[in-house]
């Protein structure tokens, strides 16, 4: 099993908060499809491909037939699974029904909306270029092009966000009834406009407490609602948590594909370039200019540490330690303790099981750090 990502970068305009790598030189579109295309061709394996994700950028800014030559190479070089998961990302000014009903006719069965909020004033504070209207639209446009598997993004924490705003949000996106929410945090990311204003004093940060409590709230609510709280930044109603975000916490390879993807094979790390040009240009000639780093045991032990730490499953100690060795296990299990002591930590029996609990979640950062092998 290999999953399949593939990168789009192209924006008609940049978020103030994105620090993905992204592009707005919408006149590369052509070519930059056709490099994607090489490269799918020369990178197939024999690999079943359980799921198939398109991210950005913004994907929704190709055309149905540049995405439609992108799914038609897939399915022409790779053994994708009868039952594939199949996303596709999507601003909301960008879906109309023909759009919509076209993605959905090339195999896509889940898509991935950026709302971000649905409060317009917000929405104008980090340059979104929809607005509640558009988005709600959107949703329900997707829903009529038959798309049953739809997923929002939502983020909290935005500057000059109230609880009452972030709860009229959470509201908003209930009455959807969407299979899958995602939730962030927003980030202040070095390199951005938005760290910009910040150290401008053009905007403040929300404060520590009251992202807490939005985060709290969020959880509360979504929970009550019948979501499943299966990673710390998203919620899926039962069935349809995310197959492909799930790989990546579950140690399952990965092919990514485009300007700036990565890869893993479950030893190695490789990573394309992340300028267009470059990409397309190697592409051409058949070999796709990047770098690589096989991971350290070291490296691979603290990986599996977060990514399965992240989620609701929790890190199985008995596995763990059979994989890496009992002398790891016991250490990460001695690190443990004192959360354990203060309730952040829990172990699960019989499975044997260590697991956020819902209060250690709130500060799973630094207890991940805590537990890293050095």
């Amino acid at each position: 099993m290999t999953a399949l990502y593939i990168h789009i970068p192209f924006c008609k305009s940049r978020c103030i908060y994105c620090d993905f790598f992204s592009t707005t030189r919408l006149d590369r579109r052509e070519a930059y499809t056709a490099a994607l295309c090489r490269e799918l061709q020369d990178r197939h394996t024999h690999d079943t491909i359980p799921t198939i994700y398109v991210g950005g950028g913004t994907p929704s800014q190709l055309d149905t037939r540049q995405i439609a030559s992108i799914a038609e190479t897939i399915n022409n070089n790779y053994n994708v699974a009868h039952d594939a998961e199949q996303t596709i990302e999507a601003n909301p000014s960008d879906i109309t029904l023909p759009y919509a009903t076209h993605l959905h006719s090339l195999g896509f069965n889940r898509i991935s909306i950026g709302i971000q909020t649905f409060n317009d004033t917000l929405l104008g504070i980090i340059h979104r270029r929809h607005d509640s209207a558009t988005a709600l639209q959107a949703f329900n446009l997707a829903r009529q092009a038959g798309f049953d598997n739809i997923s929002i993004d939502l983020i909290f924490g935005l500057p000059t966000q109230t609880i009452e705003q972030w709860d009229t949000d959470i509201t908003t996106a209930l009455n959807l009834h969407p299979q899958h929410i995602s939730a962030y945090s927003l980030m202040y990311e070095e390199g951005t406009p938005l760290y910009t204003m910040l150290m401008n004093g053009e905007i403040e940060e929300t404060d520590e407490e009251l992202s807490l409590n939005m985060y709290q709230h969020l959880t509360d609510r979504l929970t009550a609602a019948g979501y499943i709280h299966y990673e710390i930044s998203n919620f899926a109603l039962p069935n349809y948590h995310s197959r492909h975000n799930s790989s990546y916490w579950n140690n399952t390879p990965y092919i990514g594909i485009g300007a700036g993807a990565h890869s893993y094979d479950g030893t190695t790390r490789r990573w394309n370039i992340n300028d267009i040009d470059s990409y397309i240009d190697s592409t051409n000639h058949h070999h796709t200019t990047h770098q690589s780093e096989t991971l350290s045991t070291t490296q691979r032990i603290n990986e599996t540490i977060m990514t399965r730490l992240r989620t609701a499953e929790g890190l199985n100690l008995s596995t763990f330690g059979n994989t890496f060795g009992h002398d790891i296990k016991t250490y990460v299990e001695k690190q443990a303790q004192q959360y354990i002591d203060s309730q952040k930590l829990q172990i699960d029996q019989p499975s044997n099981t260590l697991r956020l609990t819902r209060q250690g979640i709130y500060t799973s950062n630094d207890i991940i750090a805590t537990l890293f092998v050095p």
